[in-house]
Protein backbone atom coordinates (compact mmCIF):
# COMPACT_ATOMS: atom_id res chain seq x y z
CA UNK A 1 0.00 0.00 0.00
CA UNK A 2 1.49 3.19 -0.75
CA UNK A 3 0.18 5.09 2.37
CA UNK A 4 2.07 2.34 4.02
CA UNK A 5 5.08 2.78 2.20
CA UNK A 6 4.97 6.40 3.27
CA UNK A 7 4.58 5.79 6.48
CA UNK A 8 7.58 3.61 7.34
CA UNK A 9 9.60 6.33 5.34
CA UNK A 10 9.00 8.47 7.85
CA UNK A 11 9.64 6.26 10.06
CA UNK A 12 6.26 4.85 11.78
CA UNK A 13 7.15 2.19 14.55
CA UNK A 14 4.92 1.12 16.97
CA UNK A 15 6.81 1.97 20.18
CA UNK A 16 4.31 -0.64 22.71
CA UNK A 17 3.31 3.02 25.15
CA UNK A 18 -0.66 2.80 24.07
CA UNK A 19 -2.31 2.53 27.45
CA UNK A 20 -6.07 0.73 27.07
CA UNK A 21 -8.76 1.52 28.80
CA UNK A 22 -11.43 4.37 28.84
CA UNK A 23 -9.45 7.43 26.37
CA UNK A 24 -6.53 5.47 27.33
CA UNK A 25 -3.29 8.46 26.88
CA UNK A 26 -0.59 8.47 24.35
CA UNK A 27 2.35 8.90 26.66
CA UNK A 28 5.85 9.43 24.71
CA UNK A 29 8.86 11.62 24.12
CA UNK A 30 9.15 13.34 20.52
CA UNK A 31 10.44 11.58 17.73
CA UNK A 32 13.24 12.85 15.85
CA UNK A 33 14.57 15.12 18.68
CA UNK A 34 17.60 17.67 17.66
CA UNK A 35 20.36 18.04 20.17
CA UNK A 36 19.98 20.92 22.50
CA UNK A 37 21.07 24.76 21.30
CA UNK A 38 20.27 27.68 20.75
CA UNK A 39 16.25 27.76 19.66
CA UNK A 40 15.65 24.26 19.83
CA UNK A 41 13.04 22.46 22.31
CA UNK A 42 14.08 21.57 25.56
CA UNK A 43 12.59 18.83 27.07
CA UNK A 44 9.61 19.28 29.57
CA UNK A 45 5.69 18.62 29.14
CA UNK A 46 4.67 17.30 26.14
CA UNK A 47 2.48 20.40 24.37
CA UNK A 48 0.12 17.95 22.99
CA UNK A 49 -2.38 15.43 24.57
CA UNK A 50 -3.48 12.11 22.62
CA UNK A 51 -5.83 9.76 24.29
CA UNK A 52 -7.79 6.42 22.47
CA UNK A 53 -10.93 4.81 22.64
CA UNK A 54 -12.56 2.06 20.17
CA UNK A 55 -10.41 2.88 17.45
CA UNK A 56 -11.00 7.35 17.82
CA UNK A 57 -7.45 9.16 18.64
CA UNK A 58 -8.16 12.08 19.91
CA UNK A 59 -5.02 14.85 19.39
CA UNK A 60 -5.11 17.28 21.41
CA UNK A 61 -3.10 21.06 21.33
CA UNK A 62 -2.80 21.69 24.73
CA UNK A 63 -0.76 25.34 25.40
CA UNK A 64 -3.57 27.81 25.03
CA UNK A 65 -1.36 30.05 26.87
CA UNK A 66 0.93 30.30 24.02
CA UNK A 67 -2.68 30.17 21.76
CA UNK A 68 -1.57 26.93 20.63
CA UNK A 69 1.19 28.37 18.48
CA UNK A 70 3.24 25.66 16.08
CA UNK A 71 6.54 25.91 17.41
CA UNK A 72 8.88 22.83 16.86
CA UNK A 73 7.99 21.34 19.75
CA UNK A 74 4.06 21.34 18.77
CA UNK A 75 5.03 20.17 15.18
CA UNK A 76 7.04 17.19 16.67
CA UNK A 77 4.71 16.13 19.54
CA UNK A 78 1.80 16.42 17.24
CA UNK A 79 3.88 14.10 14.48
CA UNK A 80 4.57 11.58 17.10
CA UNK A 81 1.09 10.95 18.01
CA UNK A 82 0.04 10.99 14.56
CA UNK A 83 2.93 8.11 13.54
CA UNK A 84 1.98 6.15 16.87
CA UNK A 85 1.47 2.62 15.85
CA UNK A 86 -0.23 4.27 12.16
CA UNK A 87 -0.40 0.67 10.94
CA UNK A 88 -2.14 -0.36 14.10
CA UNK A 89 -5.43 -2.60 12.97
CA UNK A 90 -6.98 -0.96 16.45
CA UNK A 91 -6.46 2.62 14.94
CA UNK A 92 -9.19 3.96 12.69
CA UNK A 93 -9.83 7.52 12.52
CA UNK A 94 -7.90 10.75 13.95
CA UNK A 95 -9.26 13.68 15.65
CA UNK A 96 -7.04 16.60 16.08
CA UNK A 97 -8.35 19.53 18.33
CA UNK A 98 -7.73 22.23 20.41
CA UNK A 99 -7.46 23.76 24.09
CA UNK A 100 -8.60 27.37 24.69
CA UNK A 101 -9.96 30.08 22.26
CA UNK A 102 -7.74 29.79 19.24
CA UNK A 103 -7.18 26.68 17.75
CA UNK A 104 -3.75 27.49 16.79
CA UNK A 105 -2.09 30.79 15.56
CA UNK A 106 0.53 29.49 13.82
CA UNK A 107 4.36 29.46 14.09
CA UNK A 108 5.79 31.06 17.00
CA UNK A 109 7.11 33.97 15.93
CA UNK A 110 9.77 34.28 18.44
CA UNK A 111 11.60 30.86 16.77
CA UNK A 112 11.45 33.04 13.27
CA UNK A 113 13.42 35.81 14.68
CA UNK A 114 17.71 36.49 13.39
CA UNK A 115 18.85 34.69 16.68
CA UNK A 116 17.71 30.98 15.83
CA UNK A 117 19.20 31.47 12.40
CA UNK A 118 18.47 30.05 8.79
CA UNK A 119 19.45 26.57 9.79
CA UNK A 120 16.95 26.62 12.20
CA UNK A 121 14.18 28.02 10.49
CA UNK A 122 13.95 25.63 7.84
CA UNK A 123 14.03 22.80 10.10
CA UNK A 124 10.79 24.72 11.22
CA UNK A 125 9.45 25.00 8.03
CA UNK A 126 10.33 21.17 7.14
CA UNK A 127 8.82 19.49 9.83
CA UNK A 128 5.92 21.46 9.35
CA UNK A 129 5.54 20.30 6.09
CA UNK A 130 6.14 16.60 6.96
CA UNK A 131 3.50 16.72 9.53
CA UNK A 132 0.92 18.39 6.98
CA UNK A 133 1.78 15.78 4.34
CA UNK A 134 1.49 13.04 6.83
CA UNK A 135 -2.20 14.22 7.16
CA UNK A 136 -2.97 12.73 3.72
CA UNK A 137 -0.50 10.07 3.82
CA UNK A 138 -1.85 8.27 6.90
CA UNK A 139 -3.87 5.49 6.29
CA UNK A 140 -6.48 6.60 8.25
CA UNK A 141 -9.04 9.26 7.86
CA UNK A 142 -8.05 12.69 10.22
CA UNK A 143 -10.38 14.86 11.39
CA UNK A 144 -10.05 18.58 12.34
CA UNK A 145 -12.22 19.61 15.39
CA UNK A 146 -12.19 23.49 15.17
CA UNK A 147 -13.16 25.95 18.08
CA UNK A 148 -12.21 29.15 17.42
CA UNK A 149 -9.45 30.97 15.75
CA UNK A 150 -7.20 28.98 13.14
CA UNK A 151 -4.46 31.21 11.36
CA UNK A 152 -1.54 30.64 9.38
CA UNK A 153 0.14 27.45 9.99
CA UNK A 154 -2.89 26.67 11.60
CA UNK A 155 -5.20 27.26 8.64
CA UNK A 156 -3.07 25.35 6.89
CA UNK A 157 -3.22 22.40 9.28
CA UNK A 158 -7.13 22.92 8.78
CA UNK A 159 -7.04 22.94 5.32
CA UNK A 160 -4.67 19.80 5.37
CA UNK A 161 -7.28 17.20 7.12
CA UNK A 162 -9.37 15.28 5.56
CA UNK A 163 -12.58 16.17 7.17
CA UNK A 164 -13.25 19.76 9.05
CA UNK A 165 -16.04 20.28 11.37
CA UNK A 166 -15.76 24.18 13.44
CA UNK A 167 -18.22 25.97 15.66
CA UNK A 168 -20.03 28.72 14.48
CA UNK A 169 -17.47 31.02 16.28
CA UNK A 170 -14.10 29.83 14.51
CA UNK A 171 -12.63 31.75 11.81
CA UNK A 172 -9.86 31.40 9.59
CA UNK A 173 -6.67 33.88 8.19
CA UNK A 174 -3.39 33.54 6.56
CA UNK A 175 -2.51 37.39 8.06
CA UNK A 176 1.22 36.81 7.69
CA UNK A 177 1.44 39.21 5.27
CA UNK A 178 0.56 41.69 7.96
CA UNK A 179 3.72 41.25 9.55
CA UNK A 180 6.19 40.88 5.95
CA UNK A 181 6.33 37.42 6.50
CA UNK A 182 3.52 35.65 3.25
CA UNK A 183 2.22 32.68 4.21
CA UNK A 184 3.79 30.26 1.62
CA UNK A 185 3.37 27.11 3.13
CA UNK A 186 0.09 27.96 4.36
CA UNK A 187 -0.68 28.40 1.03
CA UNK A 188 0.02 25.13 -0.45
CA UNK A 189 -2.66 23.62 1.51
CA UNK A 190 -5.21 26.50 1.45
CA UNK A 191 -4.84 26.97 -2.87
CA UNK A 192 -5.89 23.06 -2.51
CA UNK A 193 -8.79 22.95 -0.52
CA UNK A 194 -10.59 26.59 -2.06
CA UNK A 195 -10.98 28.61 -4.75
CA UNK A 196 -7.81 30.27 -6.13
CA UNK A 197 -9.04 33.79 -5.99
CA UNK A 198 -10.68 33.18 -2.67
CA UNK A 199 -7.33 31.80 -1.46
CA UNK A 200 -5.69 34.43 -3.24
CA UNK A 201 -8.02 37.76 -1.18
CA UNK A 202 -6.92 35.63 2.12
CA UNK A 203 -3.38 35.42 1.72
CA UNK A 204 -2.93 39.32 -0.24
CA UNK A 205 -5.28 41.11 2.66
CA UNK A 206 -4.87 38.67 5.66
CA UNK A 207 -8.41 39.31 6.37
CA UNK A 208 -10.29 35.93 8.41
CA UNK A 209 -13.18 35.07 7.31
CA UNK A 210 -16.11 33.65 9.07
CA UNK A 211 -16.77 29.80 9.24
CA UNK A 212 -19.64 30.00 7.09
CA UNK A 213 -17.39 31.14 4.40
CA UNK A 214 -14.94 28.41 5.02
CA UNK A 215 -17.60 26.01 4.39
CA UNK A 216 -19.32 27.46 1.46
CA UNK A 217 -15.88 28.04 -0.08
CA UNK A 218 -15.03 24.80 0.53
CA UNK A 219 -12.51 24.75 3.38
CA UNK A 220 -14.95 23.01 6.05
CA UNK A 221 -16.92 20.28 5.86
CA UNK A 222 -19.58 21.33 8.23
CA UNK A 223 -19.98 24.01 10.82
CA UNK A 224 -22.15 23.30 13.90
CA UNK A 225 -23.24 25.45 17.19
CA UNK A 226 -20.33 24.94 19.82
CA UNK A 227 -22.46 23.45 21.79
CA UNK A 228 -22.75 20.57 19.16
CA UNK A 229 -19.39 20.37 18.18
CA UNK A 230 -17.67 17.44 20.21
CA UNK A 231 -21.22 15.80 19.49
CA UNK A 232 -21.00 16.02 15.72
CA UNK A 233 -17.13 15.56 14.94
CA UNK A 234 -17.34 12.09 17.06
CA UNK A 235 -20.29 11.19 14.96
CA UNK A 236 -19.02 11.31 12.27
CA UNK A 237 -15.89 9.96 13.59
CA UNK A 238 -17.72 6.90 15.27
CA UNK A 239 -19.23 6.35 11.65
CA UNK A 240 -15.99 6.39 9.83
CA UNK A 241 -14.43 3.86 12.66
CA UNK A 242 -17.12 1.23 12.07
CA UNK A 243 -16.30 0.81 8.07
CA UNK A 244 -13.45 -1.19 7.32
CA UNK A 245 -9.97 -0.11 7.32
CA UNK A 246 -8.33 -1.91 5.02
CA UNK A 247 -11.22 -0.14 2.43
CA UNK A 248 -10.53 2.83 3.79
CA UNK A 249 -6.66 2.93 3.75
CA UNK A 250 -6.69 1.84 -0.10
CA UNK A 251 -9.50 4.69 -0.76
CA UNK A 252 -7.97 7.16 0.54
CA UNK A 253 -4.44 6.74 -0.61
CA UNK A 254 -5.87 6.44 -3.85
CA UNK A 255 -8.15 9.38 -4.26
CA UNK A 256 -5.06 11.41 -3.27
CA UNK A 257 -2.88 10.04 -5.72
CA UNK A 258 -5.87 10.74 -8.52
CA UNK A 259 -6.04 14.47 -7.80
CA UNK A 260 -2.63 15.37 -9.57
CA UNK A 261 -3.26 12.74 -12.65
CA UNK A 262 -5.11 14.07 -15.98
CA UNK A 263 -8.60 12.51 -16.06
CA UNK A 264 -7.52 9.54 -18.36
CA UNK A 265 -4.84 8.38 -15.65
CA UNK A 266 -6.93 8.87 -13.04
CA UNK A 267 -9.71 6.68 -14.16
CA UNK A 268 -6.74 4.14 -15.14
CA UNK A 269 -5.64 4.77 -11.60
CA UNK A 270 -8.35 4.33 -10.12
CA UNK A 271 -10.15 1.41 -12.01
CA UNK A 272 -7.24 -0.68 -10.82
CA UNK A 273 -8.15 0.35 -7.20
CA UNK A 274 -11.46 -0.71 -7.83
CA UNK A 275 -9.93 -4.23 -8.86
CA UNK A 276 -7.31 -4.28 -6.05
CA UNK A 277 -10.46 -3.15 -3.51
CA UNK A 278 -12.56 -6.06 -5.21
CA UNK A 279 -9.40 -8.20 -3.87
CA UNK A 280 -9.48 -7.63 -0.33
CA UNK A 281 -10.96 -10.00 2.34
CA UNK A 282 -13.09 -7.15 3.23
CA UNK A 283 -14.39 -6.19 -0.16
CA UNK A 284 -15.84 -9.38 -0.90
CA UNK A 285 -17.26 -9.63 2.52
CA UNK A 286 -18.98 -6.56 2.12
CA UNK A 287 -20.93 -7.39 -1.55
CA UNK A 288 -21.30 -10.84 0.16
CA UNK A 289 -22.90 -9.21 3.02
CA UNK A 290 -25.21 -6.85 0.83
CA UNK A 291 -26.45 -10.12 -1.65
CA UNK A 292 -27.28 -11.72 2.02
CA UNK A 293 -29.12 -9.07 3.53
CA UNK A 294 -26.99 -8.61 6.79
CA UNK A 295 -24.28 -6.35 8.47
CA UNK A 296 -20.92 -7.35 7.24
CA UNK A 297 -18.25 -8.09 9.58
CA UNK A 298 -14.71 -6.84 8.95
CA UNK A 299 -11.81 -8.12 8.92
CA UNK A 300 -10.46 -4.76 11.17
Amino acid sequence: MAAAAGLRALGAKGSGWLQRGPWAPLTTGFCSRGPAGIGRPEPGPRPTIARQRDGIRNIILSDPKRRNALSLAMLKSLQSDILHEAESQDLKVIIISAEGPVFSSGHDLKELTDEQGPEYHAEVFQTCSEVMMLIQSHPVPIIAMVNGLATAAGCQLVASCDIAVASDKSSFATPGVNIGLFCSTPAVALGRAVPRKVALEMLFTGEPISAQEALLHGLLSRVVPEERLEEETMRIARKVASQSRPVLALGKAAFYRQLTQDLRTAYHLTSQTMVDNLGLPDGQEGIKAFLQKRKPIWSH
